[in-house]
C-alpha cells in the first residue's frame, strides 16, 4: 500500500481539554525489532482526561513531558515488520505499560506508558517495540477490540492477580462500582467465570443494563446511600470477597464495611476525589484489620495477563460494550463526553 509522508495526530499541552490540537508530523519509521502500526481505533480513559488537563501528577515517579500524544488503547494493523514475530497485516492491541510483560509492575515499567510519559496512540500511524504489542483476536471488531487494553486487563487482574496463570478465580461474589468501562469489563468477566455480582450506579437505566449482563444485584447509591449495608443483606452478611474500588476517597471507608472476611478490595480509581470529605479520615490500618483483609493498588497488568485474558474472551465469546463511536476530528468532544461520566462502557475514536 502507499504510504503517507506526513500523519495527523492529536496533541495536548496538558492544559485543558478544550485545547487538544489536530496536528501533522512526518511518518514514523520503524527500526530493529519494531514495526509500524495503521492506528484504526483508540478507546479512552478517565486517565486520559486528567492528563489532557494536566491533573495527572500522583505517579511522582512518571516523568511529567508537556506536549505529547494522548491516549493509550488501540487496535491496528501491521504495515511494516522488522521482526519475526508480527507480519504485515497482523491485526494487534497495544500494552499500556509497554515494558511490563509479566508479574508485579516495576518502577521502570512506569516510564513505558503510552499516553505519558511516552507519545500517546491518538494518531493515524505510530510504531511500537515488538514487545508493545499483542494479537487482535479475530472475532472481535476494531471497535470492540481496542476497548481491551486498560479496562479489560485491569479488571481481569483485579479478579486474578494472586492467581497462577491460567487458574482464573472460580467461585465468591464481586462487588463493581459504577457502570465505566473497568466495572463493566469486570461485569462481563465475573459473570462468565460464574462469579455472583453486585453492580452500583446512581441510574436505575444503567443498573437495568448492567442486569442485562448478568449482574445479581444492582444498588442505585443515590436512593440507597448506605450501599454497604445493601451488600450485606444481599450475601447474608458475609460480604463481597472481591470488590473493584473505582470509587476513590468517598467509597473506600464503605467498600471496607462490606467486603467479606479475607477478602480483597482491588484499588483503581478515584472519581468521587482523591482526598477524604472532612471529618471521615480513613485509618486505613484499622480498616484493614477489621475484616482482615487485602488491600490491593491495580495499575493494568502484564503482558501475560492480558495475553491470559484474550484466551478467556475467546473461550467465552465475551464482546466488549461499545457505548458510542466519534470520529477522529471529534476527539475533543469525544474526551468531553467521557469527562461527564454518562457512559456505559468505553467510548472509542475510529481513526479515518
Amino acid at each position: 500500500m502507499s504510504l503517507p509522508t506526513e500523519i495527523k495526530q492529536w496533541i495536548t499541552n496538558q492544559d485543558g481539554l478544550e485545547n487538544l490540537h489536530l496536528t501533522t508530523a512526518p511518518l514514523p519509521q520503524p527500526g530493529a525489532d519494531e514495526v509500524l502500526v495503521k492506528i484504526s481505533t483508540v478507546s479512552l480513559n478517565y486517565r486520559d482526561t486528567e492528563v489532557c488537563m494536566g491533573l495527572y501528577g500522583h505517579h511522582k515517579s512518571v516523568t511529567q513531558s508537556t506536549s505529547l500524544v494522548p491516549c493509550s488503547d488501540m487496535a491496528g494493523t501491521i504495515i511494516t515488520s522488522h521482526t519475526p514475530l508480527f507480519r504485515p497485516g497482523d491485526r494487534v492491541l497495544s500494552i499500556f505499560n509497554q515494558t511490563h510483560q509479566s508479574g508485579q509492575i516495576q518502577l521502570s515499567d512506569m516510564a513505558s506508558g503510552l499516553g505519558l510519559p511516552l507519545p500517546g496512540v491518538l494518531a493515524q500511524y505510530r510504531v511500537f517495540p515488538a514487545h508493545g504489542l499483542v494479537r487482535c483476536p479475530d472475532y472481535l471488531s476494531d471497535e470492540e477490540a481496542c476497548t481491551l487494553p486498560i479496562a479489560a486487563v485491569t479488571a481481569w487482574t483485579s479478579l486474578n492477580w494472586m492467581r497462577p496463570l491460567g487458574h482464573p478465580v472460580e467461585e465468591g461474589t464481586v462487588l463493581l462500582q459504577g457502570t465505566g468501562g473497568v466495572s463493566v469489563a469486570g461485569l462481563q468477566i465475573a459473570h462468565a467465570l460464574g462469579l455472583r455480582t453486585i453492580v452500583t450506579s446512581s441510574s436505575d437505566e444503567k443498573l437495568a443494563r448492567a442486569r442485562e449482563l448478568g449482574a445479581d444485584c444492582g444498588i442505585n447509591y443515590r436512593t440507597r446511600p448506605d450501599w454497604d449495608a445493601e451488600v450485606l443483606r444481599f450475601t447474608e452478611e458475609r460480604g463481597a470477597d472481591v470488590i473493584l474500588e473505582t470509587g476513590g476517597a468517598m467509597t473506600l471507608r464503605r467498600s471496607f464495611e462490606c467486603v467479606a472476611f479475607g477478602g480483597l478490595i482491588s484499588c483503581i480509581g478515584y472519581l468521587s476525589g482523591k482526598e477524604d470529605a472532612e471529618g471521615e479520615r480513613l485509618n486505613t490500618n484499622v480498616l484493614a484489620l477489621k475484616r482482615n483483609v487485602t488491600l490491593k493498588g491495580i495499575l493494568n497488568g502484564g503482558k501475560d495477563r492480558f495475553e491470559e485474558m484474550l484466551g478467556f474472551y475467546e473461550d467465552k465469546g465475551i464482546r466488549p460494550v461499545v457505548d458510542r463511536v466519534f470520529a477522529f476530528g471529534e476527539a475533543r468532544e469525544a474526551l468531553r463526553y467521557l469527562f461527564t461520566g454518562g457512559h456505559f462502557g468505553k467510548v472509542v475514536i475510529r481513526i479515518e
